[in-house]
């Protein structure tokens, strides 16, 4: 058992960790910018980069309902531990055989898919450690300061590996991340990370293997608040990840792969999210939770995605990222104080990887779909005489690009109307008061 006496709890571990993470992200960032630009010097096409997303996706989805139960009934701490040493062998793995020479694209699909299977860790142990070491007040903050350090390492990232990549190459770029991520590994080491105590929804859930790894399904659907909110994540992925897929090919195919544009837009988008996860982490998010979250969907796909899809240079498109960025860290931040009030912690890992899964559901099929309808239909209809180009061609323009342009455009509007039609549904706007907040159920038990 781990011992306390002498290590950091609450609000002191928290920002213990916090801090690491913000080293360890800074380094897979900068890693994520110099395989990107590696695989599309290779390949000049946008299905690869497609394909990395997806693999890195798909087993977080298809093994979320075992991860739960290991989140549930292990030790938090560890499975946190696990998920960033694997990421570091991973990049180890890749380091070693881009400086012998043999890196090829299908090394960077295995080693998205063994990423993604120990990051599915990572998120349903954090969220369900953070629900015991701060109250419940704190919650919408810290998933501020959370999404602060995921864009303050995107602000950086691209200004430091531009910067670096020159003097020391891809492999100098993965040895960085590695450093990172020994630095979150040892901020985890030195702090206390508490363990759950039982509920009686905890007692529930409990079973034969098949019970337990269904168990957060099973909690969600007899909630259809919680089910809603889902729900609205589920449409919002779906529209998301095809413009999230085609933003980088997109900005190099339209600046004949220029890293310093492309680094630029994306460090403003990483602007916009320090920014909404700094208004976030002070603001605390509005009273109530469900009008961050649909209001989020609603202008990040009007102003962000739609401004970044008709932009033609370079200013224009760092106005978009940033306003796509900016209201992510509202639409997150609110979701998961609301989970994390209603949800027993003794229950998170479970109903949180369920959770995970529905509203990823989507992403594959978006990610799937993204490079071949890119690359062989709207690319070559959006070309000088192509099939589209004489009705879109003064929106977006034509030529290399355009074609993920106008995805882009219309994932916006898409991603708008998730948030808005949200509104319609009793349940969703309505979900903070169906549901009471698990402490509220414990004295209620407790007192009768």
């Amino acid at each position: 058992m781990e011992t306390t006496s002498h290590k950091p709890t609450g609000m002191t571990a928290f920002i213990i960790i916090w801090a690491g993470q913000i080293v360890s992200l800074l380094g897979t960032a900068m890693s994520q910018f110099g395989l990107t630009l590696w695989a599309y010097e290779i390949t000049g096409k946008a299905t690869p980069l497609a394909l990395v997303a997806l693999f890195f996706v798909t087993p977080q989805i298809a093994l979320a309902p075992f991860v739960g139960v290991l989140v549930d009934q292990g030790n938090r701490k560890l499975l946190m531990m696990l998920s960033d040493l694997a990421a570091a062998l991973t990049t180890a793995a890749v380091l070693a055989l881009y400086t012998t020479g043999n890196l090829q694209i299908w090394h960077l699909y295995v080693s998205a898919a063994i990423t993604g299977t120990f990051q599915g860790f990572q998120w349903p142990a954090y969220s369900a450690a953070i629900s015991l070491m701060l109250p419940k007040k704190h919650y919408a903050r810290a998933s501020g300061m959370l999404q602060t350090a995921g864009n303050a390492s995107g602000v950086l990232a691209p200004i430091m590996a531009g910067a670096l990549i020159g003097p020391l190459g891809l492999a100098g770029i993965l040895i960085i991340d590695l450093v990172c991520a020994a630095v979150a590994i040892g901020a985890l080491f030195f702090v206390h990370v508490p363990q759950p105590a039982r509920t009686e929804a905890g007692r529930e859930g409990e079973g034969h293997v098949l019970k337990e790894m269904t168990y957060g399904f099973r909690y969600i659907f007899a909630r259809p608040g919680l089910l809603g909110l889902q729900t609205v994540f589920l449409v919002g992925n779906l529209f998301s990840a095809l413009a999230f897929a085609v933003f980088a090919p997109m900005i190099l195919a339209r600046t004949g792969n220029d890293e310093l544009i492309f680094g630029g837009v994306q460090s403003a988008g990483a602007v916009g999210g320090v920014v909404g996860g700094l208004a976030m982490s002070v603001w605390g998010g509005p009273k109530r939770r469900v009008h961050g979250v649909l209001q989020g969907w609603l202008w990040s796909g009007l102003l962000g995605m739609i401004l970044l899809g008709v932009g033609r240079t370079a200013l224009v498109w760092a106005a978009g990222m940033f306003l796509w960025a900016l209201f992510g860290p509202l639409t997150d931040g609110c979701n998961q104080a609301i989970w994390q009030a209603k949800v027993a912690p003794d229950v998170q890992g479970r109903v949180f990887t369920a959770r995970l899964v529905i509203a990823w559901l989507a992403q594959p099929i978006s990610l799937a779909l993204a490079g071949p309808l890119v690359d062989q239909v709207l690319e070559p209809a959006m070309a000088q005489g192509g099939g589209l180009a004489p009705t879109f061609g003064r929106l977006v323009g034509t030529g290399a690009g355009a074609g993920m342009s106008l995805l882009l455009v219309v994932t916006g509007l898409l991603t708008a109307l998730v948030g808005i039609g949200g509104y319609l549904f009793a349940v969703v706007r309505n979900a903070e008061d169906i549901l009471p907040d698990h402490d509220h159920l414990s004295r209620d038990m407790g007192s009768g």
